[in-house]
């Protein structure tokens, strides 16, 4: 492709996406395939000749788009933390071996953290327990502190502690002006999960749910879930930097170079597992520059407005109830009764395709989860998908009266 066939076809790429975004509204938010749809639907083998650009679009239209990390932050804290603690005990007594110092090390998390933490127990090697929530799906200081006691009089060394704002489940937030103290005290480092909730930290009507903070040892939130960056980008801070490269700092020759101790430069490959990265800065570094400040908080506040307009619209009806607080862009509903109708519905909702719901467990209740996340959402979309999801409660509860 030569120069002026690339300006030709970046064109009309830039045209497909405008068209894409001005007509989302007409295509379905879930595709009607099965897993493996696209296996006879395309060449087994590459074609031996190039195939026009064409040809190329039209299998993507017809084809493939009928089908449609934090994660390492936290692995990275507790690998950082593992480290940590494994030198202060050594150094305290220098007999004992790593493989004892390991099988007696125990992290913590709330019951409501997201699955990627128990993940980076599993890939630690280390045991990971789950701290009781309380009525609010939040860790508090007396669950944790009870843990703690009971851990260390069998021998177990608690290191490491996971503490989540705004869950994957129902959005709560764990106390950190409670559990921080705790952590500081017992020498744990305490890792922050804001992976979703992160964002809206851009405004200040939101920060006091990170008091805190200042306990932290790290801390990271995902500026691709709701900051209008694309996937993947991952934001982390940590407070000491030697903490992170003390656990992954390897220096082989070939990797060496001239400005690495000059000062000037920060070598993020003893940050992390990869030893490269890529450029993921530069894309918020155009967003941040595309929205300002102040339209970024304008995004966050008008998703925060229409989930509270989808929950006033919830409350409004007698046949259903909210689950948990709403403080962001997640309301958590349910209709009043057996699970079983609630999974009925859920089942209706997701195979009309007009939206798509996702949810969870909260304690022993089943519960829909309506989550505001689209850049171009507006208050007729939310009203839209109400008088959508009544008509098939009506539909689910008749059904049952039956």
């Amino acid at each position: 492709m030569n120069a002026s066939e690339f300006r030709r076809r970046g064109k009309e790429m830039v045209d497909y996406v405008a068209n894409y975004m001005e007509g989302i509204e007409g295509r379905q938010v879930y595709p009607d395939v099965e897993p493996g749809y696209l296996r006879p639907l395309i060449p087994a083998a590459a074609p031996q000749e190039p195939d026009t650009f064409e040809d190329i679009i039209n299998d993507v239209e017809k084809i493939i788009m009928p089908g449609g990390s934090a994660s390492e932050a936290t692995l990275v804290a507790l690998l950082a933390a593992r480290t940590k603690v494994i030198h202060r005990l050594q150094a305290a007594s220098p007999e004992l071996t790593q493989a004892a110092i390991m099988e007696k090390l125990v992290a913590y998390s709330s019951d409501q953290a997201h699955s990627s933490v128990e993940r980076a127990g599993l890939i630690g090697g280390v045991k990971l327990k789950a701290i009781p929530s309380d009525g609010n799906f939040a860790m508090r200081a007396s669950a944790l502190q009870e843990a703690l006691e009971r851990d260390k009089a069998d021998g177990l060394i608690p290191f490491f502690m996971v503490a989540t704002l705004g869950t994957t489940t129902c959005c709560s937030f764990d106390n950190l002006l409670e559990v921080g103290p705790i952590c500081n005290k017992e020498d744990m480092w305490l890792h922050v999960d804001a992976a979703y909730a992160g964002s809206a930290f851009i405004c200040p009507e939101f920060r006091h749910l990170l008091n805190g903070v200042e306990f932290a040892d790290s801390f990271n939130f995902n500026p691709h879930k709701w900051l209008l960056v694309n996937f993947d980008c991952s934001a982390m801070w940590v407070k000491k930097r030697t903490d992170l490269t003390g656990a992954f700092r390897l220096d082989p020759t070939y990797l060496k170079h001239s400005h690495q101790d000059s000062g000037l430069i920060t070598d993020y490959r003893h940050w992390q597992i990869p030893l490269g990265r890529r450029f993921r800065s530069l894309k918020m570094w155009f967003v941040f520059r595309m929205y300002g400040v102040k339209g970024l908080q304008a995004y966050i506040r008008k998703h925060v407005q229409l989930s509270h307009e989808f929950e006033s619209l919830v409350r409004q009806d007698p046949r259903f109830e909210i689950c948990v607080e709403v403080i962001l862009g997640l309301v958590c509903f349910r209709l009043k009764g057996s699970n079983k109708v609630n999974e009925a519905l859920l089942q209706r909702i997701n195979s009309a395709k007009k939206i798509h719901l996702v949810p969870c467990h909260l304690r022993d209740k089943f519960v829909l989860r309506f989550a505001i996340c689209s850049r171009t959402v507006e208050s007729a979309h939310v009203q839209r998908a109400w008088e959508h999801i009544k008509e098939l409660a009506a539909d689910v509860l008749r059904a049952e009266r039956e």
